[in-house]
Formats: C-alpha cells, sequence, structure tokens
C-alpha cells in the first residue's frame, strides 16, 4: 500500500490539503497516511501525529522566543516522518516549518519524495530561496499564474494548480435565516486564524461593533472561528459585554453565511479571496507588534499586503494595517462604503476581473491529486 504523510502548520493549510485528499480519494482510496493536521484533514479519518496548536507561531519575535520548542517539534516531526517511511511527503504552505521538517526528512531518505502546496510568496521577499529549496522538494504546486517565472529561471519542477478557494463549489443551501435575526443585515468578522491574531484584534474589533451599534440598530456582526477558537473569541466578547454579535465555526454554515452578508471586515489572508468570491465588500486589517512589524518593512518587497490589491497593483479593497488598524478607522471607512453603494459595487467589479486572472481552468485541488498520483507511480 503506498503511503503519503501530509505536513501542515496551520487551520488554512489543513483545509487545503483536506480538499487535495478528498479528491486523491477519489482516484485512489487505498493509500495510507498519517500527517501534522487539523480537524479538516481528521474529518476524513487521517490521523494527526500532534496538535496543530502546538506549532501555529505567529511573527518574527514569537518564533524567536520559542525556538527551543519548534526545534523539538522539528526534530519530533521529522522522526515520525522518517519511521512511517512514506512514498511522498505531501508539505502545504507554512513554508518556515514545513520547508525546514522537509529539508532535514530529504537529507535522512533520498527515497521520500517531497511535494509542496502553497509555494512561498518569494515575490514578496526573499527570491534567493527558491534556489535552496529545489536542492530538497521534488515538485513545488503553485496557487498563481504570476508565481511560475519565479521558478522557471532557476528550472525547479513545478506546476500551476490554481486556487482552491477559487473553485466552483455546489454545496447545498441552508436557511440561514433559521440561525440569526431575520431584521437584521449580516456583516462578516474575520478575526485570524491563530490566537495571537485573534488576541490582537478581538479588542478593536468589538470597540468597532460599538461603534456601530451606537449608530445604526439593522446590523448583526457574525465572527467566523474555527472549533478550535471559538471560546478564545467567546471570551473577547463576553468581557466587553457587546451587544449583536454571534459566533459560527461550521464551515457550511460559514459559508452561506459569508455568501448573504452586505459587507466583511478580514484580517490581512487568503480569506480575502473567499469574500471576493462571494462578491462581498470588504476591508483589510493586520496588526503586530512593532519589531516584526519593522523586520518586515524591512524586508518585504510589495507595496500591499492583499493579493488583490497585490494583482491589481493598485488599493481596491482598503488595507488598514498598523497604526492605522483601529476602532475608529473601520467605523470611518465601513460606515463610507454601507453609505456609499455605488463604492462597494465598484469594489466589486474589480475584484472580479482580478480573480478571473487568478483562477485555473480546472479545480486546483483535482490538478494537485493528479500530481500526487503521478508521483505515487515513479
Amino acid at each position: 500500500m503506498k503511503k503519503i504523510f501530509i505536513l501542515t502548520g496551520e487551520p488554512s493549510g489543513d483545509k487545503l490539503a483536506s480538499k487535495v485528499i478528498r479528491e486523491l480519494n477519489k482516484i485512489n482510496s487505498e493509500i495510507e497516511y498519517l500527517s501534522v493536521g487539523g480537524e479538516n484533514l481528521k474529518a476524513l479519518d487521517i490521523k494527526s501525529i500532534y496538535d496543530l496548536k502546538e506549532i501555529t507561531f505567529i511573527g518574527f519575535t514569537n518564533v524567536i522566543l520559542n525556538i527551543f520548542k519548534i526545534n523539538k517539534k522539528i526534530n519530533e516531526t521529522v522522526k515520525a516522518i522518517i519511521d512511517f517511511n512514506p512514498d511522498i511527503l505531501f508539505t502545504v504552505d507554512s513554508p518556515d516549518f514545513t520547508l525546514r521538517v522537509a529539508e532535514r526528512v530529504k537529507k535522512q531518505n533520498l527515497k521520500i519524495k517531497t511535494i509542496h502546496y502553497v509555494a512561498p510568496q518569494v515575490w514578496v521577499w526573499r527570491e534567493g530561496r527558491v534556489k535552496k529549496i529545489k536542492k530538497f522538494i521534488d515538485h513545488i504546486l503553485l496557487l498563481f499564474s504570476f508565481e511560475k517565472p519565479y521558478f522557471d529561471r532557476e528550472n525547479m519542477s513545478n506546476e500551476f494548480v490554481g486556487h482552491p478557494l477559487l473553485d466552483e463549489s455546489s454545496e447545498g443551501k441552508i436557511d440561514i435565516n433559521q440561525i440569526f435575526e431575520k431584521n437584521k443585515a449580516l456583516i462578516s468578522v474575520f478575526p485570524g486564524s491563530r490566537s495571537s491574531e485573534i488576541e490582537v484584534l478581538m479588542p478593536i474589533l468589538l470597540d468597532f461593533i460599538n461603534l456601530m451599534n451606537n449608530n445604526y440598530q439593522d446590523f448583526i456582526y457574525i465572527f467566523h472561528s474555527t472549533k478550535q477558537y471559538s471560546d478564545l473569541i467567546q471570551k473577547h466578547v463576553k468581557l466587553k459585554n457587546v451587544k449583536n454579535c454571534e459566533i459560527i465555526s461550521d464551515d457550511r454554515i460559514k459559508t452561506h453565511t459569508l455568501k448573504k452578508s452586505i459587507f466583511a471586515i478580514a484580517k490581512s489572508g487568503t480569506v480575502s479571496l473567499e469574500i471576493c468570491k462571494s462578491k462581498i465588500p470588504s476591508i483589510i486589517l493586520y496588526k503586530m507588534n512593532l519589531i516584526n512589524y519593522f523586520i518586515v518593512k524591512m524586508l518585504v518587497k510589495v507595496k500591499f499586503a492583499n493579493i488583490i490589491n497585490i494583482a491589481a497593483k493598485e488599493e481596491v479593497i482598503p488595507e488598514l494595517l498598523q497604526s492605522k488598524c483601529n476602532a475608529k478607522n473601520i467605523y470611518k471607512n465601513v460606515s463610507y462604503l454601507i453609505n456609499n453603494p455605488n463604492k462597494m459595487k465598484e469594489q466589486i467589479n474589480k475584484t472580479q476581473l482580478i480573480l478571473d486572472k487568478l483562477k485555473s481552468s480546472t479545480p486546483s485541488a483535482e490538478n494537485a491529486s493528479k500530481i500526487l498520483i503521478k508521483y505515487l507511480s515513479i
């Protein structure tokens, strides 16, 4: 029986990996799996060697503070992979963790084929990484077509598979009117997928909602969470006693809630693609500690934080970063857009043009699964 070890480093990677494995199982259901994964891979009955929470560190300073713990986890993971002896090590996103593991695994066992899904953003910073990655990754799967020249330049085996969040989906309908108040419009809020992000953004977001509640009575704010962090978000809501808030963690309910929303406020990340795909106007937030911010400012080559804005080469979606990420600024931007429907429509039209350029002709997970099958047969 063929074997694949799936290595993720955070919930978004777990979600991406599960989509690929679901497609792979349609082609070949006789594959043995082991992973470092979360709730999505667990739903496919794939065992994780430890809880994903143990490695979801964010920012340079957090990594430095946890360096010994991270190295211990890398060593533990490498040992588990070598012991499992898979045909393929399938690493997904989180390059600072997954690629370190892949490099050590390759040194110990050249026979294990290494395939990485979600290329490191070399077009943002550290372009020279491609030369190093090429030495221990056999094939890299790209989410965006504009990434290809960076890897072709170094003759690294790669393929553009597209982004799974942009694939067409056919999910059954859910009547969310049975879940939320019927007479209030929905505003979706995405505070992040890591505890460190949530701890920073929740107080700011709740202060913003209080400002909205003081001036608008017809909105309800839906926090999109993972099951892992719904209690943490609930704790913040209770602490500030903010009204008109709900928290959801079921993926199907989250998808339908977003589609029924009139607006979205999101921490910068891949969720922005999902928001744009649903044709919902939005703003983007991000805040990190000053040391991390100055390091990023020195290293990053692009003007924007959001992939849509990067692809458009202009600020299509407003970005409130660092000092601009405060309750008053969020309120100012959201209320302006809500009160100007033409501006919201203009944003949606621009994002759809960008998404059309970023999409692949066939589903990403299907493309990725076919490449895994190809490498299993080599």
